[in-house]
């Protein structure tokens, strides 16, 4: 199979309109090309390769182009395309699930075509038209060189106390930028709604000058270079990936709750192939799905992923099996955060406590 990276020009004579900051790839159909499936994903490409190889063996004659772009480009991309009523992706999957509610409140969807898996948790879906794929928890990721074993803190309370010594960790922290990144701005939003800790958390990022950052591979790369010391609400699904490469990278599921979102897909109301769309998301929910998303990936599985983090041992502690897990639902209650008012509000406290501590 050969997989290349289309330039600007070519995008536009295959798509006519090519959304800004996307990156394409495309899937070579292994039997010749009867039809395309454009998908429209946040997901870095080699943890979803697996299941568009999968999908591909079973439609051996679909193209699949591939188009990764942030997840508030993603959403502006989608949304705008179906405000205008026009195409730009036959699938949209996406980890800044308020989004994803969002586009489907709109009428940006359609109804799926094939019946939800029976053991599908309430949570992981929504009017049968946006469905979660993947169980990943937000977990803390720490350099094992920098911190001594009785220093990890297994907690936001510990971390809180541990981040006391902004001489020590000034400039060495690292989080997203929840300006920029739907799913680090709905993990802050979630966690300010759960977490006494919030304020003095919030705080204290701010007073060591915390790095933020667009993505959760940019934070796992400073840790493992020795850059950063400690990265903060980072998806465990690429913590836990890039862990088996290099086991420098420490992971912390924190113990007084861990919060675990669902990569979340739909179907464009202008989808041009809706039926690769649909084989691609039923393929995602199957057992074969499943067995792929708890692979090498570590994306697991909305249905099995509590379960699949269990059995995993990260050397760190406290266990995932002994994590209180809360899953953010799929739900109108996830637009109270893009709420223009209380987003604002939102972030002007962010920006105040990154002011305060000079952070940047």
């Amino acid at each position: 199979m050969i997989r290349f990276i289309l330039c600007v020009s070519a995008l536009f004579a295959l798509l006519h309109a090519l959304p800004a900051h996307a990156d394409d790839t495309v899937f070579d159909a292994p039997d010749g090309k009867a039809e395309t499936l454009v998908i429209g994903s946040v997901t870095d490409l080699e943890h979803i390769e697996p299941l568009i190889q999968e999908f591909q063996r079973t439609n051996p004659t679909t193209e699949v182009v591939y188009r990764q772009m942030t997840s508030l480009d993603l959403y502006g991309a989608a949304a705008e395309a179906c405000e205008e009523r026009r195409f730009f992706a036959d699938a949209v999957i996406s980890s800044a699930i308020p989004e994803q509610v969002r586009l489907v409140n709109d009428g940006c969807s359609e109804p799926f075509r094939f019946a939800l898996p029976p053991d599908l948790p309430d949570w992981a879906s929504w009017r049968n038209e946006l469905v979660g794929l993947t169980f990943e928890p937000a977990v803390i990721v720490y350099d094992r060189e920098g911190l001594e074993p009785d220093e990890v803190p297994r907690n936001r309370f510990e971390l809180v106390d541990l981040l006391r010594q902004t001489e020590r960790f000034r400039g060495r922290i690292g989080t997203y930028d929840i300006e920029s990144s739907g799913v680090g701005y709905i993990f802050a939003f979630e966690d300010a709604a759960q977490a006494s800790t919030w304020g003095r958390l919030l705080e204290s990022l701010g007073q060591n000058r915390a790095q933020l950052f667009c993505c959760s591979s940019d934070v796992i790369d400073g840790v493992r270079t020795g850059r950063l010391v400690l990265g903060y609400n980072v998806l465990g699904s690429y913590a836990l990936a890039r862990q088996q490469e290099d086991p420098r990278i420490g992971i912390i599921f924190p113990s007084d709750y861990t919060l675990a979102l669902s990569r979340a897909a739909l179907v464009s109301r202008h989808a041009r192939n809706k039926r690769a769309a649909n084989a691609l998301i039923a393929l995602a929910l199957s057992d074969k799905g499943q067995e792929l998303f708890s692979g090498p990936s570590r994306l697991f599985s909305s249905m099995s992923g509590p379960e699949m983090l269990g059995r995993i041992d990260t050397g760190d502690g406290p266990s995932a099996e002994a994590a209180a897990f809360r899953p953010i639902g799929l739900s109108p209650a996830l637009l109270v955060g893009l709420d223009q008012a209380k987003r604002k509000a939102f972030l002007d406290q962010w920006r105040k406590s990154f002011r305060a501590g000079g952070g940047e």
